[in-house]
């Protein structure tokens, strides 16, 4: 290994490092493969009781990087001949969206998969969060299993944001009626089809779709935590996109151990485990377009402004996956998948070439873009991202 290479690594290790002690994180781990080889490296721990370390095998929740998955299952089908991304929601479902102001007619499935279709932001529906909101109300119901009927249920519980095609919202209910679409044209679920056009593929053999009653993971894996919890008082129904950040729970307090959680609530939007390993191979394969024929590959790259949607900033949209602002990645282009529920925080982002790739993941949820974009300056070389 070369000096620089040495000093890269060194230095992506210093970040992690800095991260866990800066950031608030309880443990972190980046898994890089480029053509130096594969280097894998972590802070912190996996157990704030034992002080056990992190480790490379981990079964991690990937969370809303799960939104790949599901595009990329459709776009197979389409390439099957099966369905087209044009297809509307009421060819495939039927009546499923003739309720508050929604039109099945009007919002097509690659409305639903580049979170254009006008959708409200489902994780905001006070159904969903009045289950989780507070530390007393998340021990009461962590382990309620939800079925796709509610899902479906909550994904049209508010009123449209706007037309479809017209804007980006980030909306978890567009990936659930995909889902429901994957099962209504192949009659297999959506766990089936994941595996068959995507784990079986890419010979993956530690990343599948959490069962629906699946309150753990296997072995190894770290403990998850979570300080994501609004403040005694608040009335998750408040809550917007614009005002959320304040009406959570002051820093400090002591960390809740979100383990062993019922996931479900996730399904086709974000409820997929996997490995760091792993998810660099599913990064590469839809980055570099050696999973999909060409057509469906371009469609999955086929990108959207997300400019003031409160979302991922210097990111554009494309069908589950993002790209990064070549102004803030000194005009390379990077392209990845990520996401974030109670407990982790994953992200994989790699260059179309596939020759360079790193997978991280915190076993806590989002804390800060510091923890993706630190990690992306260190192992491409970029200039400081601003503003992060």
């Amino acid at each position: 290994m070369t000096n620089s290479v040495t000093i890269r690594r060194e230095k992506l290790q210093q970040v992690l490092d800095r991260l866990v002690a800066e950031v608030d994180v309880p443990g972190i781990v980046a898994e890089v493969r480029d053509a130096d080889g594969t280097w894998f490296g972590s802070a912190g721990v996996a157990d704030i009781e034992s002080r056990r370390p992190r480790q490379e095998g981990e079964h991690l929740h990937v969370g809303s990087a799960a939104k790949a998955f599901t595009a990329a299952t459709v776009l197979q089908l389409e390439a099957e001949g099966r369905l087209s991304i044009a297809d509307t929601v009421e060819k495939w479902l039927p009546g499923a969206l003739d309720v508050n102001g929604y039109d099945g007619n009007k919002i097509t499935i690659r409305h639903l998969l580049s979170n254009t279709g006008g959708l409200f932001i489902t994780g905001l529906a006070p159904e969903l969060s009045e289950r989780y909101a507070t530390r007393s109300k998340f021990a009461e119901h962590r382990f309620d299993s939800w079925t796709v009927d509610e899902l479906l249920a909550l994904t049209v519980s508010q009123p449209p944001l706007h037309e479809p095609g017209t804007a980006f919202a980030y909306s978890n209910g567009g990936f659930y009626l995909a889902g429901m679409i994957i099962e209504k044209v192949t009659g297999n679920t959506y766990a089936e089809e994941v595996a068959r056009t995507i784990a079986e593929p890419l010979g993956l053999t530690h990343t599948y779709v959490r069962p629906a009653d699946e309150t753990g993971y296997p072995e190894p894996y770290p403990r998850a935590y979570s300080s994501l919890f609004l403040k005694d008082g608040v009335d998750p129904a408040d809550v917007t996109a614009e005002n959320w950040k304040s009406m959570f729970e002051e820093p400090g307090l002591p960390l809740l151990d979100t383990t062993e959680y019922n996931s479900s609530w996730a399904w086709s939007a974000g409820n997929v485990v996997s490995t760091t390993s792993e998810m660099i191979k599913v990064c590469n394969a839809f980055v570099s377009g050696s999973l999909l024929p060409e057509p469906q590959h371009r469609a999955m790259w086929s990108l959207v402004s997300t400019e003031g949607a409160h979302w991922m900033p210097h990111a554009s949209y494309g069908l589950g996956v993002f790209e990064l602002d070549p102004a803030v990645t000194g005009g390379h282009t990077l392209r990845g998948l990520g996401g974030s529920m109670q407990g982790s925080h994953f992200a994989a982002v790699g260059t179309p070439d596939g020759e360079q790739t790193i997978a991280l993941h915190t076993n806590i949820e989002f804390k800060s873009w510091q923890v993706l974009f630190r990690t992306l300056e260190a192992q491409f070389g970029l200039p400081a991202v601003p503003g992060v």
